[in-house]
């Protein structure tokens, strides 16, 4: 008797995805190159367990975050009560935190790493939300040099435009800056968040819309009127830098950002980089120079980051310089999958015509695969046509075809599937054939 039948979803849990092979190679291909270009610049891999201790994770995101935090009940015995003692991993800087206090002897100085892996918050799920995600973050622990910042931006300028995401513009600021650009314009110092949150919407809002928040906020209105007046003008850059050095750490700020342009000559592999006067990123995390990689064309931020000198500080008592990026890797995923329209399937199928090829066709698939091509080999049963089908459907390049006629001759017909086009040639000869063929 056939058991009855089940009304159970197979839809992926909610602000979670399935990825099917098509996305996959996608996504390796871009955490490859990815690594390849960290590694270049002298980053080593590190990761940790997908789970931390729950006190590892509270009162490190703030209440909003805290209460994100996807938390893992008491096991066994235990739990009857209900209570957490475990949470999947929020972000991966709270767990290099933890592990530059357990390790901080044993690793080098300054510690450069880079962590690729998934996240997990139990937020609303939406259109590209999601609960489950990747972050992919490069960072420096032990420095309080500006070079470690520029290091960080051109690693990550490196990667994207490895990836084929050149055109962006990196925009600096500091938050030194940030808090002279409060004292300049005369706002109380217990008003700068609020001040601050309003600017940094000038891109997407324009001067009509900050000047609108500002007043809805409270802002004094004698504070409104000049920035109002320096967003609108012709020289905003000009405008703030002239009020920023009128104030200790606006000057202090000032210096941070023009050491880094420096540095980094004005110019990014793919990109540029230049002073953003109201950029205010991360107020509540950042301590000095800050950034985001906006990309015009694309219409999105895909990077960011920063200087978060007292935040590894938390797990040893002692503040600990650090600084580092991220890259929004799911954006960049989604635009790349948007983008790419190469060929994800094998290089190579090798079919099998009968049950006396089969051995030859093995021989073949690892030939091909020796010369560092990819080959996929035919393991179902069916007749020749549903092997092309297969092949056509696994979007292969090159069919390679061996039946008794070809065996007994000493050679094997190469169909290129795009074309149609087919060649029959000494089995020899293969290989030398596909690298023509497929470069």
């Amino acid at each position: 008797m056939s058991s009855p039948a089940t009304s159970l979803s197979t839809d992926p849990a909610s602000g979670t995805r399935d990825f099917l092979p098509e996305d996959m190679v996608v996504r390796h291909r871009v955490f490859d190159t990815i690594r390849e270009v960290f590694e270049s610049h002298g980053f080593d891999p590190l990761d940790t367990p997908a789970f931390e201790r729950l006190d590892v994770l509270t009162g490190k995101y703030g209440e909003e975050g805290d209460q994100l935090i996807f938390k893992i009940l008491k096991r066994g015995e235990q739990e009857a009560t209900g209570e957490a003692d475990l949470a999947l991993r929020y972000d991966l800087t709270v767990p290099l935190a933890r592990v530059v206090a357990r390790y901080g002897s044993q690793l080098v100085t300054p510690f450069k790493r880079y962590h690729i892996a998934p996240v997990w918050r139990a937020d609303r799920p939406g259109h590209g939300r999601f609960r489950e995600f990747f972050q992919c973050d490069v960072d420096i622990v032990g420095s309080d040099s500006l070079v470690a910042d520029a290091s960080v931006i051109a690693t990550a300028t490196d990667a994207l435009d490895r990836l084929g995401l050149g055109g962006f513009r990196v925009q600096l600021n500091s938050r030194k800056a940030l808090r002279g650009l409060i004292a300049a314009y005369g706002v109380d110092e217990a008003r700068e968040a609020d001040t601050l949150i309003a600017l940094d919407k000038l891109d997407k809002v324009g001067v009509d819309g900050v000047v609108a928040e500002l007043a809805e906020r409270g802002i004094p209105s004698a504070a409104i009127e000049a920035l109002g007046a320096d967003l609108s003008g012709d020289d905003l850059h000009g405008a703030v830098r002239e009020r920023l050095e009128g104030t200790e750490a606006g000057r202090a700020g000032l210096a941070e950002v023009d050491r880094i342009l420096a540095l980094l000559g004005g110019e990014v592999a793919g990109g540029t980089v230049a002073w953003s006067p109201v950029l205010a990123r991360g107020l509540s995390y950042y301590t000095g120079p800050v950034w985001e990689f906006v990309h015009d064309d694309l219409d999105a931020t895909i990077a960011a980051g920063g200087r978060y000198d007292g935040l590894v500080g938390m797990f040893t008592g002692t503040d600990l310089p650090a600084v580092g990026s991220s890259l929004g890797i799911e954006r960049i995923l989604l635009l790349l999958a948007e983008q790419d329209q190469a060929a994800t399937g094998p290089d190579v199928v090798v079919t099998i015509m009968d049950d006396d090829g089969a051995t030859d066709a093995m021989e073949m698939a690892q030939e091909v695969r020796t010369a560092g091509f990819s080959a996929d080999l035919w393991v179902g049963t069916g007749k020749f046509g549903k092997q092309l089908k297969y092949a056509d459907r696994r979007d292969a390049r090159v069919a390679v075809i061996a039946g008794a006629r070809e065996r007994e001759a000493g050679t094997v017909a190469v169909k290129h599937l795009a074309s149609g086009d087919q060649a029959t040639i000494d089995r020899t000869a293969l290989v030398s054939h596909l690298t023509d063929l497929l470069g």
